[in-house]
């Protein structure tokens, strides 16, 4: 079998460009590893910004949709030191310009716009070669086969596609985040209900920080943010939920209880987090018939950045599919034309990030970055 427009995973970036495409009349085909949207949960909140995810929704024709999965009051936001004192509140006044949503309702609702059949779950690559023609054939792992005559790599940082244009690999970039849960948080957790707020909260320390956000139903998700070196985070057995959060939690001693609570507190074993990035300036010469879009093209540390460039990238790539109908590699040129540079500039800007956060200053810094007295990085 041949499909015309193959997309490897039903990501935010993937769904985007079958979106887009169909908006604009063009076929497409996703094949997602996962069995099912209901498979896993899709991770916590995403602010969308209006330069890029907003742009990407509206090309998507969705924005209406997405106005309806705001989290209100979610773009509150403070930073706190070590021990709890707040160094700095930004309440939500509806003018911030990047609205808060849950990974998984953003996922829905470009789910639920797609046609039936559009996306093929259970279907794990195995292995993707040449064919000939610009064409690439897609082995699954339950032995079934299918060529592409244009095959789009949506598959994230462990892309099965990207070797097909690069040999860049994902690097451990010293720092790993921890997550964890509190639910029912204003019942059974005041203390660090309090110490969130309404929104997100940054409490930060050189070389560490607890940061949490305030989702739907009163639940508190947290990335615990450690700059430690992989055989370290290796060391901890995170199958033992009890001794890997105490390990955790001892990285804290000292820092207010109400903070530690969000480690000590949720009902679900921690899991690790180690940040990955491909190399800021990752591009590749054109091969025919096949490109990257999101992480798959320019993994990056975590910036807010992540979700709403996947996004663009899926929506660029649609249009310009869409203004070439008749030249496939004119299309893929004018996408990556302008996606190479764009990525560059946001993965640079992302170490800059993690520097304001977990730097030397820290929380001081992210505190002159939010109110202007440092440098502004477009973040």
């Amino acid at each position: 079998m041949t499909t015309p427009v193959t997309i490897i995973g039903a990501g935010l970036g993937g769904l985007t460009l079958a979106r887009v495409l169909h908006v604009r009349g063009i076929a497409a085909t996703i094949y997602e590893a996962e069995s099912s949207a209901e498979t896993r949960t899709q991770g916590g909140q995403l602010d969308i910004h209006e330069k890029d995810g907003q742009i990407a929704l509206a090309a998507a024709g969705l924005t209406d949709e997405f106005r309806a999965i705001i989290h209100q009051g979610g773009e509150a936001s403070r930073v706190l030191d070590q021990h709890g004192t707040v160094l700095l509140e930004e309440p939500d006044d509806g003018t911030g310009g990047r609205p808060e949503v849950l990974r998984g309702d953003l996922r829905r609702i470009l789910i639920d716009s797609l046609p039936a059949g559009t996306i093929q779950w259970g279907h794990k690559v195995a292995g993707v070669a040449p064919a000939g023609g610009g064409r690439h054939e897609l082995a699954f792992a339950d032995g079934a086969t299918v060529t592409a005559s244009l095959l789009v790599g949506a598959d994230g940082a462990w892309s099965k596609v990207r070797p097909l244009l690069s040999d860049a690999e994902p690097r451990y970039v010293g720092t790993t985040f921890v997550e964890t849960y509190l639910n029912d948080a204003d019942v059974r957790h005041p203390a660090a209900a309090e110490a969130v707020g309404n929104g997100a909260m940054y409490a930060l320390a050189p070389g560490q920080g607890i940061t949490a956000h305030r989702e739907v139903g009163g639940t508190l998700h947290t990335y615990v943010q450690l700059n430690r070196p992989a055989d370290w985070i290796a060391g901890i057995d995170f199958t033992d939920a009890a001794t890997a959060t105490a390990r955790i939690a001892a990285e804290f001693e000292g820092w207010a209880p109400q903070l530690t609570a969000l480690i000590t507190g949720g009902e679900s074993a921690p899991i690790p987090r180690p940040i990955h990035a491909l190399p800021d300036a990752h591009r590749w010469d054109r091969v025919p018939g096949v490109t990257l879009i999101g992480d798959a093209a320019h993994l990056m540390a975590p910036s807010g950045e992540g979700a709403n460039l996947a996004m663009l990238d899926g929506a660029e790539l649609a249009n310009a599919i869409a203004a070439h109908p008749d030249d496939i590699e004119a299309a893929l040129d004018e996408y990556e034309e302008t996606m190479f540079p764009r990525s560059e500039s946001e993965a640079a800007d992302s170490h800059l990030i993690l520097e304001i956060c977990l730097g030397d200053r820290a929380p001081h810094s992210l505190v002159d970055f939010l109110t202007g007295s440092s440098e502004p990085v477009d973040a």
